[in-house]
């Protein structure tokens, strides 16, 4: 990997490594994550009150985060074709090893496409079993602009996170409040048709239901 060189942040548990994939390593990495979409297509999810999300999803490992009219959750399987999602790249798991030290590995990485205005807005990952175990995201093709804030509510922050970066909820920011303000288009080149994907590691299911 390419130097994975951590900078302060001024916040407490939120950790970012600019540029901690190589070119090749982010080539490498996209090119398994397309060829995973073949079993488990991106797709539209909803928001339990019906509202359509501007990104679309997909996901890999035993568990995948899903969004529809019964609520949030983690399921095995891909809503839409049933199957199970496929695994996590081995990348992404020395990545989570490497960074995080966390004693558990992922179980769960929820892959988002971002396309020329799509966004999220502010939440927390709080799906999880256990809400002490780290998220890791990783970011591919068009820079974005992060922002990010504490959990209780207060004033938030901006940050872009370019293709290649890699950034980490731990501690006190494992509940952080942080979303996508926008895509840069046109910022990267990496991504087929334009956008960026971003991967995100997390612990889902209790440690007792993993094997």
């Amino acid at each position: 990997m390419s130097a994975r060189a951590e900078i302060d942040t001024g916040m407490e548990g939120f950790r970012f490594w600019p540029g901690a994939l190589s070119m090749s390593e982010q080539a490498d990495l996209l090119a398994e994550v397309l060829a995973a979409e073949a079993a488990a297509p991106f797709y539209q999810p909803m928001t339990p009150g019906g509202r359509p999300f501007s990104v679309r999803m997909t996901g890999l490992g035993p568990l995948g985060w899903v969004s529809d009219r019964s609520g949030y959750r983690y399921q095995s399987t891909h809503p839409v074709t049933g199957s199970n999602w496929p695994p996590i790249p081995g990348l992404l798991l020395a990545l989570w090893r490497d960074l995080t030290g966390a004693d558990q590995p992922p179980d769960a990485c929820l892959v988002n496409l971002y396309r020329e205005g799509a966004k999220m807005g502010l939440h927390q990952d709080r799906d999880e079993a256990d809400l002490t175990a780290p998220v890791l995201s990783v970011s591919l093709g068009d820079a974005a602009v992060f922002r990010i804030g504490a959990a209780g509510g207060g004033p938030t922050r901006s940050l872009k996170l370019s293709s290649g970066d890699v950034c980490a909820l731990t501690g006190p920011a494992r509940l952080a409040r942080h979303g996508i303000d926008r895509v840069i288009a046109g910022s990267s080149s990496l991504v087929p048709g334009g956008g960026r994907i971003n991967l995100t590691l997390r612990v889902a299911a209790p440690a007792s239901q993993q094997s």
